[in-house]
């Protein structure tokens, strides 16, 4: 049976903007300090104390805006959102509301029925809120070390109409700001969340339902389970004949389930004025030319190219551009040995095996000139393939060259008939089913055959040439 409702999204996802320190002071920004160490007159909202803004953090934001093809306003206002909460200490946020920093801007993300492109209604910087830590010793505690931590807070339209479709643009837009150096994509430690929008309505009607909105999502599984769970509970309401109540809610991951937190607020409810203590943000259009000028190719734009000008698949395509890093890899590799298709494969066999990935950085235990000479080593037919994977096993974490341990194991590809087709014939010989099958019509098994010769030749023989070997004996009556 069809759904009888069509489910309407938006997603409001807040950004930590990579900076060393806060948006408004000099504070650091580092994760996973002892609490309450990183904080100041002005974060902790003290009598007296005055806002600077950051520059660098302007200059991210603006880049992100302009990778997400929005419109940048010359002239933005930071305003005050005034509203009480204990990890807030000022008693209000720096954030913008009428003048934002962008608007009108989209993403392409992959769905279910194809590509899919979701508008974003602004982007806008403020600061982030300090954190309250609940059960210790039976106390609430607030940690402000996030206090005053610059934020972008990019503002979808509701275009999405699934929660996997949420989580898609959640994984898109991550791997944007990450592409762009203005976002660690690290989830787990709150640099990357959002809140959805969720409303349902009977499929063909032009107005929107009532909405709620699924407070601080802080990963794709939680953003899908959430908005499931939403629409399961509207779904539930309005069958029954009751009516949706705006609010906000909470999802409890244990559960599976979502719960009011309290009624939702209006943006008259946070009595907006401008932040009397910043001046207007006015952007000189060379610093936009500048940033507009320095955008690189994004992942999507990289994926296409890899598989058009390279002709790899898209789904190597699409590991090799999950991180910026495995590009560098990967191009690293490339420029020492054109082949793009075995860089590829190689680096997704062998090197993803020992990379380890947090934020920005990436470590591999073999380095690109490492990996560049086995190539070499395998194309040219000093060793086989096998014998790849014992040198890359013996180079791991060390600054040895693949030359020196096939010098010293004095490894060499057999590619000599006559010492070659002993082996094939004693495989064969040992083989009969496979023999049977093979002269039946199942070819397929010739690369059964192949595998045990490589195996009984401890992986030194030439596989070209142990293939042709078995198709002549193969072939003979």
């Amino acid at each position: 049976m069809p759904p009888r409702y069509e489910v309407v999204i938006g997603l409001e996802v807040h950004a930590q903007l990579l900076t060393e320190s806060k948006l408004f002071c000099s504070c650091s920004t580092r994760f996973g300090q002892q609490p309450n160490s990183n904080v100041c007159p002005v974060c902790l909202g003290l009598p007296g104390s005055l806002p600077v803004l950051n520059g660098q953090a302007v200059r991210l934001a603006l880049r992100a805006a302009l990778a997400l093809g929005c419109t940048i306003h010359e002239t933005s206002i930071f305003a005050r959102k005034n509203y009480f909460y204990p990890d807030l200490p000022k008693g209000y946020q720096i954030s913008q509301y009428e003048e934002p920093l962008a608007t009108d801007g989209w993403l392409d993300i992959e769905s279910e029925s194809g590509t899919k492109r979701i508008r974003i209604h602004r982007i806008h910087m403020e600061e982030d809120a300090g954190k309250n830590v609940h059960g210790m010793g039976g106390d609430s505690l607030v940690d402000l070390n996030r206090a005053g931590t610059p934020l972008v807070e990019i503002v979808s339209e509701p275009d999405l109409r699934s929660s996997s479709d949420a989580a898609a643009y959640m994984r898109a837009l991550r791997d944007v700001l990450l592409f762009l150096r203005a976002n660690d994509g690290n989830l787990e430690e709150g640099s990357l969340r959002c809140d959805a929008n969720v409303s349902i309505r009977p499929f063909g009607q032009a107005e929107l339902g009532t909405r709620c909105e699924l407070k601080n999502l802080n990963s794709f599984k939680f953003v899908q389970k959430a908005i499931d769970s939403e629409v399961a509970r509207q779904t539930a309401i309005v069958d029954a004949g009751g009516r949706i109540i705006q609010q906000t809610r909470s999802f409890d991951p244990d559960t599976g389930t979502t719960h009011t937190l309290r009624s939702k607020e209006e943006a008259h409810d946070y009595r907006y004025f401008p932040e009397p203590d910043l001046p207007p943000l006015i952007l000189p259009e060379s610093l936009v030319t500048e940033e507009r000028n320095h955008l690189l190719p994004l992942p999507a734009a990289l994926r296409q190219s890899y598989v058009d000008s390279y002709g790899l698949s898209t789904q190597a395509a699409a590991t090799l551009t999950q991180h910026p890093e495995f590009i560098a890899y990967f191009e690293a590799v490339r420029s020492s040995f054109d082949q793009p298709t075995k860089v590829a494969n190689y680096i997704l066999t062998e090197v993803m095996r020992g990379a380890s990935v947090h934020g920005l950085s990436a470590s591999f235990n073999v380095t690109p000139s490492q990996v560049a000479e086995i190539l070499e080593l395998v194309d040219s037919g000093v060793i086989s393939g096998k014998q790849a994977k014992e040198v890359h096993l013996a180079i791991e974490n060390s600054a040895r060259m693949p030359r020196e341990v096939v010098q010293e194991r004095n490894m060499k590809v057999v590619s000599d008939a006559g010492s070659l087709e002993p082996l094939c014939s004693d495989v064969l010989a040992k083989s009969s089913a496979q023999v049977q099958q093979y002269r039946s019509g199942k070819k397929g098994v010739l690369g059964y055959l192949v595998g045990q010769v490589m195996k009984s030749s401890a992986g030194s023989a030439d596989p070209k040439l142990v293939n042709e070997i078995l198709v002549r004996l193969l072939e003979q009556n």
